[in-house]
């Protein structure tokens, strides 16, 4: 007496077992099986043909049992703890994966790296904050129709504190001009904005927040309590609107693009281990900038160019 074959079946095998049964038995047809299981037609009728062939087995998974195609090679995770212990212990998994896959040429999917540090024990698995809730400005239809600017205060390189003043088109979310200086006074911030006119034109308006150091001075811009109204007179001589944002979330394009580049910028620097603002802004305009607008910057509505030349 031939004996009994015992499958081992998971609840989500059974389920389709009993459902092409009725579709073999008449009881149901091919669509309704298809919307019971949610797959196509297509997949319904090769699973009956498998059920008809082989019984029950016919409905089983065929890789069961075998080892994984998708299963790393000690030898490349081994590759990938050690970069990761001695290059990328700071980085979080989602740019630690970019850096593997760019200077390394080693590919691993981001949540697969991130497992894999938690249990190396270099990555915290947080619980996000619940930020609060800001309605965001719609943003503007076209490139050059208005660029949000900033300095932010940080030590971006070595060991003392600069200055990254940085401008954010609107419209479309690129980094339009970027470069470290000492401070955000007078000096820095025209230089800033001779150098935007010269490489992209006059934009329409210009949107800061009117509690920065315009208003306050940083200890690094004694010169800054005159800034704000040598800076609106050189705007309205060239026929710029500038608009004062009464918060800086109201400016949160590039609040956002601070808190970004605070983590990328920062981490990028170090590993190429610039330490001097020549180095740094070299890197900035070559390199980091054409890559950030590559990865986050969007399609404007209207693709007209509202910059207008000097």
């Amino acid at each position: 007496m031939k004996e009994k074959e015992t499958i081992t079946m998971t609840k989500k095998e059974v389920r389709r077992l009993g459902t092409i049964n009725d579709l073999i038995e008449n009881k149901i047809n091919g669509t309704v099986a298809s919307s019971y299981l949610n797959l196509s037609t297509r997949q319904v009728r090769r699973m009956k043909s498998m059920v008809l062939l082989l019984g029950p087995k016919g409905i089983v998974h065929k890789s069961r049992g075998r080892p994984s195609n998708r299963k790393m090679s000690r030898e490349k995770e081994n590759t990938i703890k050690y970069l990761i212990h001695n290059q990328y212990r700071r980085f979080g998994p989602t740019l630690a994966s970019e850096y593997l896959l760019e200077y390394n040429k080693v590919v691993v999917n981001k949540e697969t790296l991130r497992l894999m540090m938690i249990k190396e024990g270099i990555w915290t698995s947080k619980n996000r904050k619940q930020e609060k809730h800001h309605e965001w400005r719609e943003r503007k239809d076209s490139y050059g129709e208005m660029q949000q600017f900033d300095g932010s205060y940080h030590k971006w390189f070595g060991e003392e504190e600069s200055c990254l003043l940085l401008s954010i088109d609107d419209a479309t979310g690129k980094i339009s001009h970027g470069v470290f200086d000492k401070n955000e006074g007078v000096i820095a911030v025209f230089k800033f904005w001779i150098k935007y006119i010269e490489k992209n034109g006059i934009p329409r308006s210009i949107y800061l927040d009117k509690f920065s150091t315009y208003k306050i001075n940083h200890k690094s811009a004694e010169d800054n309590k005159d800034l704000i109204t040598q800076f609106q007179r050189a705007n309205k001589e060239l026929g710029i609107n500038m608009i004062m944002a009464n918060s800086p979330e109201a400016k949160g394009r590039i609040e956002r693009a601070n808190k970004t580049l605070q983590d990328r910028l920062v981490k990028a620097l170090r590993f190429h281990k610039i330490t001097t603002r020549a180095e740094a802004n070299k890197y900035l305009e070559e390199k980091f900038i054409p890559e950030f607008n590559k990865r986050f910057a969007v399609v404007p509505k209207n693709k007209e160019n509202r910059h207008s030349i000097l």
